[in-house]
């Protein structure tokens, strides 16, 4: 009788042994793949959270000082004096901090007054961004997807002395004399990680010009 052919149980177990090594490795490429994806997918989301929050704060705090009558404080030839704009405040202007307040006008018709809803502000709370709003506070980052490490808001004051406008020299004694303009821009530092990876951290950075120029001081 002929034997008959076929593998014998070593050479099953050698090829079972090499088809589980295989498979394994290919499997462990497969979860490599899928861990570098789906970060990549994290940091995508993380950093277009942040650039987003960013953008929003830029966008806000440039328009910190709007003042639909600012004929009225702008000095001119003959007057001593100029009405202080009722919007103007801006702060942090002398250090770094986390958060920001200023105002701007929401008037259909100037009343030369700062309403509650002419105030805003922008602040760190618990992981989050919040926007100060008609009064209250509200986050414009979601703490499930973001959390927010660090912001921090450092202002640079660049002041221009206008004397020369003046119809006479200031007294050295003056000490509101010469009147000024205070040119503010803010640099905004945002750093966050992903709230289900902490090991995907990303931040961001942006300046702020503030378009309406502070007026201090007089003449006299």
């Amino acid at each position: 009788m002929r034997r008959a052919a076929g593998l014998t149980l070593v050479e099953l177990l050698v090829g079972l042994t090499v088809g589980i090594f295989v498979a394994s490795e290919a499997a462990a490429w497969i979860a490599a793949s899928l861990r570098e994806q789906r970060a990549a997918l994290l940091e995508g989301r993380l950093m277009q959270d942040l650039r987003t929050a960013a953008d929003m704060v830029v966008r806000d705090v440039r328009r910190a000082g709007y003042w639909a009558a600012a004929t009225e404080g702008t000095w001119l030839p003959g007057t001593t004096a100029i009405v202080a704009n009722p919007y103007g405040a801006l702060a942090p202007l002398a250090s770094a901090s986390d958060a920001v307040a200023f105002a701007y006008s929401r008037d259909a018709v100037e009343n030369d007054a700062l309403d509650a809803n002419e105030q805003f502000g922008f602040r760190l709370r618990g992981g989050a961004i919040q926007m100060q709003m008609g009064g209250g506070w509200q986050a414009i980052t979601d703490v499930e997807t973001l959390v927010v490490t660090g912001f921090q808001l450092t202002p640079d004051v660049q002041t221009v002395s206008l004397e020369r406008l003046c119809p006479a020299a200031c007294a050295a004694s003056s000490a509101t004399c010469p009147p000024r303009a205070e040119v503010r821009s803010l640099s905004v530092a945002i750093e966050g990680r992903a709230a289900t990876d902490p090991s995907v951290v990303r931040s961001v950075r942006a300046n702020v010009r503030v378009r309406n120029d502070a007026i201090v001081g007089a003449c006299s």
